[in-house]
């Protein structure tokens, strides 16, 4: 192995351990559908060089199923922080062809998990939240995301990966958001020493809608403290991302960033942890 693949491989041995929790199906609009309780397992085999995976689902009105996965080595579609956050998916869309990503936090002994699919189609067609903890610890509880959780200056830093494993990139980022008027919220996005990003959003139920810019956006706030954004229909010819937000307490949040190229390739993975100041 390489020393990238080898240190890949190590930020995916930090997910070792049975995860407890449940697989919540939403509509695009945030609606809880079916929320199916979970058990995850990864368990190292072979001095920890190969992973085996067993997922087990107990559906309310069905029999329970077991699915189990082995590997050695991780495919192209996924990458691994530092924390051991990640995400895994489609490396390119095609208007013909389901696209789609999962995107992976981790905290202390809890993760959060989205997976974002779009059925051929240029706007959302399913998601589902996956909160987690391991056997045997409690989870903490949070509230729902709210738009007056997020108000104020937040502070962090940004660890972008590359799926050619070139080496990782860090810079400062900060995040601004204040409320604009009534339903209504305007955000500034600086990272490094680039220009601040300017947006405003209306909110729409549990969605915050940007329409301005060439690639709207739809974030969603989501119980447990999550988010998600999206493109509202993926612009062709037009970059974009897919994003999973946790408000881990009032003043920790975690943002993972997946982005892709205006032809539809996956470039990067970006891990923000960012502070209330």
């Amino acid at each position: 192995m390489t020393s990238a693949v080898s240190s890949q491989w190590a930020r995916l041995l930090k997910n070792q351990g049975t995860w407890v929790g449940s697989f919540t199906q939403m509509s695009p609009s945030g609606d809880i559908q079916q929320d199916t309780p979970s058990e995850v397992a990864l368990t190292p085999l072979n001095e920890g060089n190969t992973m085996r995976q067993t997922i087990r689902k107990r559906p309310a009105d069905q029999p329970p199923s077991e699915t189990v996965l082995e590997y050695s080595s991780l495919g192209r579609g996924v990458l691994f922080c530092e924390t051991g956050a990640f995400s895994q998916g489609s490396i390119q869309r095609s208007p013909v062809s389901e696209f789609g990503a999962e995107l992976g936090l981790i905290h202390g002994t809890e993760r959060l998990r989205v997976a974002l699919i779009f059925p051929k189609q240029p706007s959302l067609g399913s998601l589902t939240l996956i909160r987690e903890h391991l056997e045997g610890c409690e989870p903490t509880s949070r509230p729902a995301l709210t738009v007056d959780q997020l108000l104020g200056t937040w502070a962090g830093e940004a660890e972008t990966v590359f799926p050619d494993l070139q080496p990782p990139q860090t810079m400062a980022t900060r995040l601004e958001i204040r409320q604009a008027g009534p339903g209504t919220v305007s955000q500034a996005l600086t990272f490094g020493q680039s220009p601040a990003i300017q947006s405003q959003g209306q909110l729409v139920g549990p969605a915050l809608r940007f329409d301005q810019g060439s690639q709207p956006v739809t974030v969603l706030l989501l119980p447990s403290g999550a988010s998600t954004s999206f493109p509202t229909a993926i612009q062709p010819g037009q970059p974009f991302f897919l994003e999973i937000g946790w408000l881990i307490n009032p003043i920790l949040r975690q943002r993972l960033i997946r982005t892709y190229s205006p032809q539809g390739t996956w470039v990067s993975l970006t891990l923000v942890i960012e502070r209330k100041l």
